[in-house]
């Protein structure tokens, strides 16, 4: 196969950074929103945006099959134009019922991208590690820009432009993204690539069930996390820093130093096994996570920096794994599938973010989220070792 036009793949890593700022817009903006929806606390109204996730989450099972079956352009097209009007639909709503409607749309739309996005930029890649992480950095600048871009509209211009300046830049996105990649040939359903690991049938269901299961634990915390970020600096950095815009600048440079670690990992999947690798990053979640549920100030910062290092430094592996394991020609399925439960069942995490913190405060959302990476790592030790495909004879 031909090499894939840069210009692709620029716009596909744009799509991804979309993707994520998108989705936590309102994470980053629900204190200004719920005072002008009549709600007294931010908690209130957090729950609300548990409907986008879970559709983030289940939506990825049709998106990822149409993908296989329809082609991966002509559904991120889709995801570009719908995800964009989505989120200007957003920025007219006038009740918390009418934005947890949007925000449920907007998932929809989002869901299109993991499943189909991600196999179509590494579909022709020599080294499919390297592109996962860059790739996966494309996605966390986009969470460090809904802090940056977010936090300084909803300071300047007011929340409904947070919500409608990325829709619009998002469909110009697609515009461009129409123009310059050229139209398949045939569907990824019709196609004879082989993954470069060979696995036995039950190897291939175990190591299934495994990133399933480590992917639903994984996106607990990076949801967790990325929703409730926010709050928890401003909380922990109480009296030391109170300017929004200043907040959201210091959440923008954790991601963006997090977002380094997927660089890292990147390299390191096409040159060593998984299994360990992987184990050791989630292993390393829990001491730190434990030490930031007591820390203050900025050793707390210090800490959620290491927390978020680990946190995207373990996002790759989940779709370097589909990558190694299965035939390009069903891995839009496979990831949708995989996602679908991952990211439905995640959803709980934004749903609960809101009652747990109002509950129990900060600090026990920490340990529980230590918990879960122990739950990471356990599942993580199940994983098969892999043997590389060998090549069929001529």
């Amino acid at each position: 196969m031909a090499a894939m036009p840069r210009a692709t793949s620029l716009l596909l890593n744009v799509a991804h950074a979309i993707d994520h700022l998108m989705l936590l817009i309102f994470a980053t903006a629900v204190v200004a929103i719920a005072p002008e929806f009549g709600l007294s606390r931010w908690e209130d109204l957090m729950p609300y945006a548990a409907g986008a996730f879970l559709l983030f989450g289940i939506g990825s099972l049709p998106s990822g099959r149409l993908g296989d079956l329809w082609g991966r352009r002509v559904m991120m097209l889709i995801f570009f134009f719908g995800i964009g009007a989505a989120s200007i639909l957003a920025s007219f709503t006038q009740s918390p019922l009418q934005l947890a409607a949007a925000l449920v749309l907007l998932g929809a739309f989002a869901s299109i991208y993991h499943p189909v996005g991600i196999p179509m930029l590494v579909e022709r890649a020599e080294r499919p590690g390297f592109v996962i992480g860059v790739n996966g950095f494309a996605g966390n600048l986009g969470i460090a820009a809904a802090a940056v871009i977010t936090g300084a509209l909803v300071k300047w211009v007011g929340w409904r432009a947070a919500f409608a300046v990325p829709g619009l830049v998002s469909i110009a996105c697609g515009v461009l993204f129409a123009m310059v990649t050229p139209r398949e040939t045939e569907p990824p359903s019709k196609r004879g690539k082989k993954a470069a690991a060979s696995l036995s049938p039950s190897e291939l269901a175990r190591a299934f069930a495994v990133m399933t299961a480590a992917a639903i634990t994984g996106s607990l915390l990076f949801n967790f996390t990325t929703n409730g970020n926010g709050p928890l600096l401003a909380e922990r950095l109480d009296g030391i820093v109170v300017d929004p815009a200043v907040l959201g600048a210091l959440l923008a440079g954790v991601y963006v130093i997090g977002s380094l670690a997927q660089l890292v990992v990147g390299r390191l999947i096409d040159r060593v096994a998984l299994k360990p690798l992987y184990l050791s990053i989630v292993a390393a979640q829990v001491p730190i996570l434990l030490l930031a549920s007591h820390a203050q100030g900025w050793a707390f910062y210090l800490l959620l920096v290491m927390t978020m290092v680990l946190v995207f430094g373990a996002i790759p592996f989940a779709d370097a794994m589909i990558v190694r394991y299965v035939d390009d020609r069903m891995r839009s399925r496979v990831s949708g599938m995989r996602l679908a439960v991952s990211f439905g069942v995640s959803s709980a995490a934004v749903w609960a973010l809101g009652p747990v913190v109002k509950a129990a405060g900060f600090g026990t959302l920490l340990t529980v989220m230590a918990v879960v990476a122990a739950g990471t790592a356990l599942v993580v030790l199940w994983l098969p070792a892999e043997r590389r495909a060998q090549p069929v004879a001529a």
